[in-house]
């Protein structure tokens, strides 16, 4: 991808943010954790996808996505159960269940796999409201690089209060503890949204390394002695929590 993504975007656009979307891009591109590029980019290209998805609208509009059956509209290069989970996370994230989730386990997905695509839809959603928000066309998705995925569990990962696996900080093994330390700040208890995907560290790594950019870094949030952006913390966060209530999150 070029070095500058956005160098015809009509506002300006830091540089640290274009090559963190740069990183992005490539990172989707590459052989995952539990699926290989291709795979990845397949995934990426359902998540946009999805909004167009009549399903997914009749869904939307029900009083409980249950009530509405029927088959959802794909592009056809995906399982029928990957598609589901993209689709529900991608348009309708609010109402999951453990009840949805465990069917989906039962369709033959594991939980890795599942992490890994639940990664792959929030990386673009955010990438493309980014785009879409100063006016540009989302970018080009990437051409797939070769390669396998690595297949690696992490050995420190235990059941805990998500419907995944994750990992503590203390659980950390030893080969883990210099191999994923990284992917908790130092001198933090890491919240629970950046163990949600601890299961894939990768996905860890490079997502929270977009959100430094797009937001804050674990010690920025929290240094109020300076600002680190062209607005405060005060109006980062009135801007962060009106964006969550519109979107039904409650974390």
């Amino acid at each position: 991808m070029n070095p500058n993504p956005y160098q015809d975007s009509p506002l300006p656009v830091r540089d640290d943010l274009a090559a963190a979307h740069r990183r992005v891009w490539d990172h989707l591109a590459a052989p995952g954790t539990w699926w290989n590029g291709g795979e990845r980019v397949a995934l990426a290209a359902e998540t946009r996808n999805a909004p167009a998805c009549r399903l997914c609208r009749e869904r939307n509009e029900a009083l409980s996505p249950a009530a509405v059956t029927g088959i959802h509209d794909s592009l056809g290069d995906l399982p029928d159960n990957v598609v589901e989970v993209i689709h529900r996370v991608r348009t309708d994230p609010a109402r999951l269940t453990r009840s949805w989730f465990e069917s989906i386990m039962r369709s033959g997905l594991t939980p890795e796999q599942y992490v890994e695509i639940v990664s792959v839809v929030v990386h673009v959603v955010s990438v493309d409201t980014f785009a879409r928000g100063i006016g540009v066309a989302p970018l080009p998705l990437p051409g797939p690089a070769s390669g396998e995925p690595t297949r690696r569990r992490p050995g420190g990962a235990k059941p805990g209060p998500a419907w995944v696996s994750w990992i503590e900080a203390a659980d950390l093994t030893d080969t883990e503890a210099e191999a994923e330390a990284d992917i908790y700040p130092k001198g933090q208890a890491p919240a629970n949204v950046r163990k949600a995907m601890s299961l894939i560290p990768a996905e860890v790594r490079s997502f929270f390394a977009m959100c430094d950019a797009q937001y804050l870094g674990a010690l920025q949030i929290r240094d109020f002695s300076r600002e680190f952006r062209a607005i405060s913390h005060a109006q980062i966060e009135l801007l962060a929590a009106r964006v969550s209530a519109l979107n039904q999150c409650f974390y």
